[in-house]
């Protein structure tokens, strides 16, 4: 019995370890205020890509969800051209947990969730795209290893469809 009892620690050490120190990543996005004549959210997609540059896991999705009819919001998800080509025209939208409306000018925090679990070790950047109606398209890349050996924030400026994006890791 008392072997049973000493042992306990180091099972439930084992069982729950992994979560109780698992790496995180928080992702943060700005969409800047733009002086237009005639400003149309954009839409956007975010993913983590592997270092030949193909979609690891998708990360955002945010586009017209309740346009319907003969145009729907869909159809203009090809504008969003590098996430597109790289995969977005073989996924069925919408995506759950993903999938989401257009969001409105300022500073937006993305979804992790589990996404990360299986990512293995290696080198990776968070890709965020924006393509805007009358406007224009942006990617911005923030390069990443993972797992993170130790807190660290990473940064990538747009230039005007998307303002800062920031990545922040915790091992």
């Amino acid at each position: 019995m008392r072997k049973s009892i000493a042992l306990l620690p180091g099972l439930i050490g084992t069982a729950f370890g992994g979560h109780a120190i698992a790496a995180d990543m928080n992702v943060k996005l700005e969409i800047p205020r733009l002086t237009v004549a005639e400003y149309h959210r954009p839409y956007v997609a975010a993913w983590i890509e592997r270092a030949d540059q193909s979609i690891a896991t998708n990360l955002a999705l945010w586009y017209d969800v309740n346009k319907k009819g003969a145009e729907p919001g869909t159809k203009w998800l090809q504008d969003l051209r590098q996430w597109w080509r790289k995969g977005g025209r073989d996924l069925q939208v919408p995506l759950d947990g993903v999938s989401g409306a257009t969001r409105p000018v300022g500073e937006h925090a993305l979804s992790i969730g589990d996404k990360l679990a299986k990512l293995p070790a290696g080198e990776y950047a968070v890709a965020v795209e924006a393509a805007r109606e009358g406007g224009g398209r942006e990617v911005v890349r923030v390069p990443f290893s993972w797992p993170p050996k130790k807190a660290d924030t990473a940064k990538a400026q747009g230039q005007h469809e998307l303002g800062t994006v920031s990545v922040e890791l915790k091992p």
